[in-house]
C-alpha cells in the first residue's frame, strides 16, 4: 500500500491490511519465513546489506520479513513511523533503555507500574550506574519536581497494572519535552484499539505482544514503537548486536491476532464493564478499580484518552481488617472460580484472575507495594469473552461464601 492510501485507512483496515507486500506466489495470508539466513545474489550484494548500504535481508537476527509485517502493522495502528519487534514486552523496555541510557543518566518512572519493570529500572539498570526516580502515576507536579539535569527518560504506564491509574500523557509529554526529556508510554494495558499515545505527544510507545496484541495467550512478543530517528538510527542497531529480537513465528501469531484487536478489546471493555458493576454492588468488595466506572478519580481523562473506554482490565480489594486477613479472603475467591484461570497472564479471550501482591509484584518489597496501593486484598481479572453471567457467577461462587 502507498503511503498516501495508509493515510486515508481506518485502524480498523490497517489491522488487517498493512503487511509487507505479497510474494511472487500472491499468498493472501501473511507469509511465514522460518528462517534463520538469507542467500544473497552474489558476494558484492551480500557486502553492501551487510553494511547497510542496501535494503535487503541477511539474518533473522538483524530483520525478517514476517517480523517486518508485524513492526508495521503495529506502527501504522500507533501512528508512528517505525517500530520494532522484541522477544517480550520486558525485553522491548530492556532494549529501549540500553539504547537511550548511559551511567550517571536519570530516567523517572511511575511508581505503580508493572513490577519486574520496577524491578529492572531500580534494581539492574542501577548496577550499571542509571539512576531511577519513582512518581506518583497521576500526579503530573510528582513528575515535574523529579527532573533533573540528567534527566533522559520519563516513563509511564496507562493505565497501571493493576489498579489502573491513568496518567495525562499529553500533560507529561509538556513536561518531558519542555526539559529536553523523551515520554515513553507503556500502551500494553489499552492496546492501540483504545488510545494512541504518540498522538498525544509520546515519543516512545511500548508493548507486550504477549497480551491484548495476540489476544489468545499463546505466544512471547514485545515491541517499541517511535520515530524513524529513534527506532532505525537507536534501537535497530543494538537489537543487531544483542538478540533481543522477536521470532519470526511468534511475529506472525501476534500478527494475525492484531487483525481482530479491536473487535476483541471493545466486546472484553463492555463485559469488563459491566463486571465492575457488578462488584461495585457486592457487600464483600471493599473497593473496584476500573477506569470505566464514573467513581473512578480518573473517569474522565479515560474517556477522553481511551476512546471512551475502560479497558479489560478491572481488579477489586475484598473487605478485610488485616494484610493476613486480606490475603486469606482474596485466596478464597479465586481459590473458588471455575471458570476463570488462575494466571497472570492478561488480555486473552479467556478472562484469567490473580493476586498481584503475590505474584506479577510478588518480588517487590513491602514498602514498594505499600506505596503503590497494592495491598493483600486486591484480586486483579483481566476480563475475557465468556458470558457476562458466567463470570459474575464465578466470582459471586468465592465472595458470597466468605
Amino acid at each position: 500500500m502507498t503511503p498516501e492510501l495508509l493515510a486515508t485507512l481506518h485502524p480498523d483496515t490497517l489491522a488487517v491490511r498493512q503487511a509487507m507486500p505479497r510474494s511472487a506466489y500472491g499468498e493472501h495470508s501473511e507469509a511465514l519465513y522460518l528462517t534463520s539466513s538469507f542467500v544473497q545474489p552474489d558476494a558484492a550484494t551480500a557486502a553492501r546489506r551487510f553494511a547497510g548500504e542496501e535494503d535487503g535481508y541477511t539474518y533473522s537476527r538483524t530483520s525478517n520479513p514476517t517480523v517486518s509485517s508485524f513492526e508495521r502493522r503495529l506502527a501504522a495502528l500507533e501512528g508512528t513511523e517505525s517500530a520494532i519487534g522484541t522477544a517480550s514486552g520486558m525485553s522491548a523496555i530492556l532494549l529501549m533503555c540500553m539504547a537511550l541510557l548511559k551511567t550517571g543518566d536519570h530516567v523517572i518512572c511511575s511508581q505503580s507500574m508493572f513490577g519486574s519493570t520496577i524491578n529492572l529500572i531500580s534494581k539492574e539498570l542501577a548496577r550499571f550506574g542509571v539512576q531511577s526516580s519513582f512518581v506518583a502515576q497521576t500526579d503530573a507536579a510528582a513528575w515535574q519536581a523529579a527532573l533533573r539535569p540528567e534527566t533522559r527518560l520519563m516513563f509511564a504506564e496507562t493505565p497501571t497494572n493493576p489498579l489502573t491509574d491513568l496518567c495525562d500523557i499529553r500533560a507529561l509529554a509538556d513536561i518531558a519535552h519542555a526539559a529536553g526529556v523523551l515520554l515513553a508510554v507503556d500502551n500494553c494495558f489499552a492496546s492501540p484499539a483504545l488510545q494512541q499515545p504518540a498522538k498525544l505527544g509520546a515519543d516512545l510507545v511500548i508493548h507486550s505482544g504477549t497480551k491484548f496484541l495476540d489476544g489468545q495467550g499463546r505466544v512471547m512478543a514485545g515491541a517499541v514503537c517511535g520515530p524513524r530517528a529513534l527506532i532505525d538510527d537507536k534501537l535497530a542497531p543494538l537489537i543487531r548486536s544483542a538478540g533481543m529480537n522477536l521470532s519470526p513465528f511468534n511475529a506472525w501469531v501476534v500478527l494475525k491476532g492484531m487483525e481482530t484487536l479491536s473487535l476483541r478489546v471493545k466486546a472484553q471493555s463492555a463485559n469488563a464493564l459491566a463486571l465492575a458493576q457488578w462488584l461495585e454492588q457486592q457487600p464483600q468488595v471493599a473497593r473496584v478499580y476500573y477506569p470505566g466506572l464514573a467513581s473512578h478519580p480518573q473517569h474522565e481523562l479515560a474517556m477522553r484518552q481511551q476512546s471512551g473506554l475502560g479497558g479489560a482490565v478491572l481488579s477489586f480489594d475484598v473487605r478485610a481488617t488485616s494484610p493476613e486477613e486480606g490475603r486469606a479472603r482474596a485466596f478464597h475467591v479465586i481459590d473458588s472460580t471455575r471458570v476463570c484461570s488462575i494466571t497472570a497472564n492478561l488480555g486473552d479471550t479467556k478472562t484469567t484472575i490473580t493476586h498481584p501482591a503475590s505474584t506479577s509484584h510478588g518480588r517487590l518489597t513491602e514498602a514498594q507495594r505499600q506505596a503503590a496501593g497494592l495491598g493483600q486484598g486486591l484480586i486483579r481479572v483481566a476480563v475475557g469473552l465468556e458470558h457476562i453471567d458466567d463470570l459474575k457467577a464465578d466470582l459471586a461462587r468465592g465472595l458470597d461464601t466468605l
